[in-house]
């Protein structure tokens, strides 16, 4: 799998921690090293909302981080891929029904993509990681109709 001409340039993806217990946020990062290369599929980490195409959001929704994760996606430019991480981020997890919680991601911000797991392998976050950008392709392919 390599990005398509439709898509030139490298796929940019922002994480986002939204109150997670930090096994999601280690697993991301064990993906990012050179054992698993997600370089090779032109995925990189960039330190900015305002640059990316994929928003990477880990944990539950913590009444804290709700405006935040609002305001990140809010600043990303279309079009977008949000991909939820983890079993927190799409129910609660072990989180469920807790007094701090606001919901889960997507009760919050629409959600493209989920990768399930507690926490999930570097492979299946790769594979959600090419799936976004295929559904970004698309999106780009439908933007220049």
């Amino acid at each position: 799998m390599r990005l398509s001409t439709s898509f030139n340039r490298s796929l940019w993806v922002f994480h986002f921690n939204s109150g997670s217990c930090n096994g999601c946020d280690i697993e991301i990062m064990c993906t990012l090293t050179p054992r698993y290369d997600p370089e090779r599929f032109g995925i990189k980490l960039v330190g900015s909302p305002r640059h990316a195409d994929v928003l990477l959001v880990t944990g539950p929704v913590v009444h804290d981080m709700a405006g935040r994760l609002q305001r990140v996606y809010d600043q990303m430019p279309g079009p977008r891929v949000v991909i939820c991480v983890g079993t927190c981020g799409q129910s609660g997890g072990v989180f469920f029904d807790s007094y701090n919680l606001d919901g889960p991601v997507g009760e919050i911000i629409p959600v493209d993509i989920y990768v399930p797991g507690c926490a999930p392998r570097p492979e299946a976050i790769i594979d959600g990681m090419v799936k976004g950008v295929a559904k970004l392709e698309r999106l780009e392919a439908e933007g220049r109709k």
